[in-house]
């Protein structure tokens, strides 16, 4: 029987692991993304079964010292494995599945010398249309363009701080154009997803439109609404 629950505690730890571990492998290219997914959902799995069958052998079996702190261990690493997922899994279900936000759904601002870096991205560099402005209106109304009384060298520089604040990747800037286009990349899958910030005056005002893309995916899970947003709170 010790043996057994020794096994319950290798594998509780082990979902954690690979939960972990399915990001990482993504990036080095070691897995396919549907590979990375997959690992992902039996790694939940495991820790659905690790966790339980771990919680019963505590109750029932009382173990004492380090073999009980071990337990106790498997089972929160086993709660965390399967949390994380989870919580990802509960906002993409509460947003709609769409890659590409913007702040002007209209005239969204193109990508220039990000463009040939998406060549070969499952999702296309041009704006995704129609439908997309329309559910990204009802689900995140806020994402408006952003006017302020600076004048756009100003609000130009200021939007350029923020950006490397933020820890984007600088591709390209345009001091004559006001543009600024930039990567940003995810930290556990390394997803990159492309933003462009257009700015320019009217009537004696001026505007900032930004608009963030994600190079993969039919639903970026909120994450481009959630860094536009961050961007605009900062700036």
């Amino acid at each position: 029987m010790k043996a057994l629950h020794s096994i319950l505690i290798f594998l509780g730890l082990l979902s954690l692991v690979l939960i972990g571990l399915s990001g990482p492998l993504y990036q080095l290219e070691w897995l396919t993304l549907g590979g990375a997914f997959t690992l992902l959902r039996w790694a939940v799995y495991l820790a659905i079964g690790a966790g339980i069958l771990n919680i019963i052998a505590l109750f029932v079996r009382r173990p004492k010292g380090a073999r009980a702190g071990l337990s106790v261990l498997a089972i929160i690493a086993s709660f965390i494995a399967f949390y994380l997922p989870y919580t990802q899994y509960q906002t993409a279900t509460s947003v709609p599945p769409i890659h590409d936000i913007s702040t002007d759904t209209v005239n969204p601002p193109e990508f220039v010398a990000i463009a040939p870096l998406r060549a070969n991205a499952p999702n296309p560099v041009e704006y995704a249309g129609e439908e997309t402005a329309k559910q990204q209106k009802e689900a995140y109304p806020d994402i408006t363009t952003y006017v302020s009384p600076k004048s756009p060298d100003e609000l130009y520089q200021q939007a350029l701080t923020v950006a490397k604040n933020m820890g984007w990747e600088i591709i390209d800037t345009s001091d004559e154009q006001h543009r600024i286009e930039a990567t940003a990349t995810t930290t556990w899958f390394g997803f990159k997803d492309d933003v462009v910030i257009r700015i320019e005056a009217q009537n004696g005002e001026t505007l900032l439109d930004i608009r963030s893309k994600s190079r993969v995916g039919r639903s970026d899970v909120g994450k481009n609404a959630e860094r536009i947003r961050s961007f605009l709170s900062q700036l």
